[in-house]
């Protein structure tokens, strides 16, 4: 019986790597960097038009517009990244505002004590609110949509009641000064929504509570089923967002020296078109913080930029809800891209 000698199968060739293609460009820019990309064409096309635009007192006045919002939508983006919403941030940022006037206008304090005290009272109300939002909408499943949208006449409402619907003024002196306050020509205000930014971008990316924001707005019930509980997560991403709210109140505070009840209306809506327009997609699971600072730049940079080119304030309005509805289109344009299967080479 003759041997049949064994032969393998010759090796598969090297896979020659193609340049990619084109479309394949197009794509990887719309996935990591068409927000990057859209602001360096407004800030060009401004630059052109209006000429005061890139001047030192502009650019210091586009960073400060900009820090009330970006803070909020930084805590904005904890919601909407593990698929909620939080309607109620103006509103809460008000009450939290009156509280904190309240006390550090108090006679019986001193004007140190007064402050710090105003501080804790802001936070403290801003945390409340948010951890009623989170319990309400994860203990009976409620949405966030009508939960928050709840809380917001809960806590407008609460804002007049606290003063009566008058303006809350006479804040110290020490105080007023960090709203003017200025590092190098910067805003110290936007120095400080840097440092919250950044500390949000570490607990996303480096910590498991930030993991597990990612997963549940990806797939709850994986996370569920594998041993976690999404109710504690989604409790701890509302009060987030309402300590965000509560610091907003306090550098509001700084920034006009006045506490006024009816303060933050359709603050909620710039947050929430600042996460939308920086990539977070609103099914949840997908977005970055870094996105959500250009988001807000971009809309500080357009609102700026129309005033300077003297456009009316009715037009920046529908200015500004075309480029939020063109945000959301190529939200769901992202999104099908992703789910897009690699095609071989």
């Amino acid at each position: 019986m003759t041997d049949i000698p064994f032969s393998s199968a010759p090796p598969l060739p090297t896979p020659h790597r193609q340049r990619p293609q084109p479309r394949q460009v197009v794509t990887a820019i719309l996935r990591e960097a068409g927000i990057g990309l859209a602001l360096l064409v407004m800030i060009a096309f401004f630059a052109a038009l209006a000429p005061d635009f890139l001047s030192s007192q502009n650019v210091s006045n586009i960073l400060t517009q900009v820090t009330i919002n970006l803070i909020l939508a930084t805590g904005m983006t904890f919601a909407i990244l593990i698929g909620g919403i939080d309607l109620s941030v103006g509103a809460v940022m008000a009450l939290c505002a009156v509280v904190a006037g309240t006390v550090i206008t108090a006679a019986s304090l001193s004007s140190g004590l007064a402050i710090v005290l105003a501080i804790f009272a802001a936070l403290g109300t801003g945390v409340v609110c948010g951890a009623l939002n989170g319990f309400i909408s994860a203990f009976w499943g409620v949405p966030s949509f009508i939960v928050t949208l709840g809380m917001l006449n809960i806590a407008r409402g609460g804002a007049l009641e606290v003063t009566n619907a008058r303006t809350i003024y006479d804040f110290p002196d020490s105080f007023n000064a960090f709203g003017t306050a200025e590092v190098a020509h910067i805003p110290l205000m936007f120095i400080l929504a840097l440092c919250l930014l950044g500390i949000g971008w570490f607990v996303l990316t480096r910590t498991v509570f930030g993991r597990m924001i990612y997963a549940i707005g990806n797939n709850e019930e994986a996370v569920r089923l594998s041993g976690h509980r999404p109710f504690v997560i989604k409790v701890l991403a509302f009060t987030v967002t309402g300590l965000m709210v509560g610091i907003g109140a306090v550098v509001y505070m700084a920034r006009l020296t006045i506490a006024n009840p009816i303060l933050g209306n359709g603050f909620e809506l710039n947050a929430i078109a600042a996460v939308i327009i920086g990539g977070t997609s609103l099914s949840g699971g997908r977005g970055s913080l870094v996105g959500t600072l250009l988001g807000a730049i971009v809309i500080g940079v357009l609102a700026n930029g129309l005033i300077l080119m003297g456009v009316t304030d009715f037009i920046r309005q529908i200015i500004t809800g075309i480029v939020i509805i063109a945000a959301v289109i190529l939200d769901a344009y992202r999104a099908k891209l992703a789910l897009r299967p690699a095609k071989a080479v």
